[in-house]
């Protein structure tokens, strides 16, 4: 569906995209996550057609985006500072999205006043922050757009709206295919609602993979040893920490594979654990270095 294709793009001289490569499915909910300044938001703005590459691809279904407007018309995007004309209400913003996108589904629109509550004549400058999200989601969410990009989608939206707005967006992947593009620093959250994650540093994809595929090849192991106390040679052990005779390591590899390699030690206490999307994010991006560190003030 989308398609990045060795992608660079340079300000001032600074190298925001570094050959940057990725694939979202059709269908997916594909979680973008990465450090700030890892390029997130740039390479948004390329798929959206906000910016031009310097070289490299940008295609969905295989058709470029860059001045595009027969796929611009697919995409709907949120980004982290909703854009809205100074004195327009949230009804004037339908009018100007129907003459942009052609359409808007109405019947939908009708239906999406009753989720969000808000005054369709009041004018966005005089709402609040959440308020305004929540604005954003019903205008995108009213033309059924094929692509959903979103970026820190829900930051300031109350907890009952945040699952509300998940659930509709999920109910729409599921039904009619929609595929949505998130990037987001809560990963606890992506990791409830994604399917497929990309891990962005400096520029470029450090790699991309679905996310039961991604928690399936690094694990958790909290171990005692007993009489043998080294450590296997076979797995790629990422971390090590240690309290007292309890060690905790981050391996790489299938979880059945790491429990046998292991229990070879005969362990007087072994338990291997599946690791969060939060907890894969930092060990893939250099395990300690990237860890919450104590400093003593």
């Amino acid at each position: 569906m989308i398609r990045t294709e060795n992608v660079v793009k340079t300000f001032e001289g600074f190298r925001a995209l570094d050959g940057l490569s990725l694939n979202v499915p059709h269908g997916a909910v594909y979680g973008l996550v990465g450090p700030n300044g890892a390029g997130k938001t740039t390479i948004i703005r390329h798929i959206t057609g906000v910016y031009r590459p310097d070289s490299g691809k940008i295609l969905v279904d295989g058709e470029p985006v860059w001045e595009n407007p027969a796929v611009k018309k697919r995409i709907a995007y949120i980004p982290d500072d909703i854009f809205y004309f100074s004195q327009a209400s949230i009804r004037d913003m339908m009018r100007f999205y129907k003459g942009t996108y052609g359409s808007v589904d109405m019947e939908r629109y009708a239906k999406l006043r009753e989720v969000f509550s808000l005054n369709e004549k009041q004018p966005l400058r005089r709402m609040s922050r959440g308020m305004q999200k929540q604005a954003a989601f019903w205008l995108a969410m009213s033309l059924r757009p094929d692509i959903l990009i979103l970026d820190e989608p829900v930051d300031g939206l109350d907890p009952v709206m945040r699952r509300q707005v998940w659930s509709i967006l999920l109910a729409d992947a599921a039904e009619y295919g929609t595929t949505v593009l998130v990037s987001s620093h809560n990963l606890r959250e992506l990791e409830d609602v994604c399917d497929h994650v990309g891990i962005i540093n400096h520029g470029k994809v450090l790699l991309e993979r679905s996310l039961s595929e991604l928690q399936d090849n690094v694990v958790k192991v909290q171990f005692v040893p007993g009489e043998k106390t080294e450590l296997p040679t076979g797995p790629e052990i990422l971390h090590e920490s240690g309290t007292g005779r309890l060690r905790t390591l981050i391996v790489r590899g299938q979880a059945e594979e790491v429990t046998n390699a292991f229990a070879a030690l005969s362990p007087v206490f072994m338990d291997v654990l599946p690791l969060t999307l939060e907890e894969i994010f930092i060990y893939e991006l250099g395990g300690v270095d990237y860890a919450a560190k104590d400093i003593v003030l």
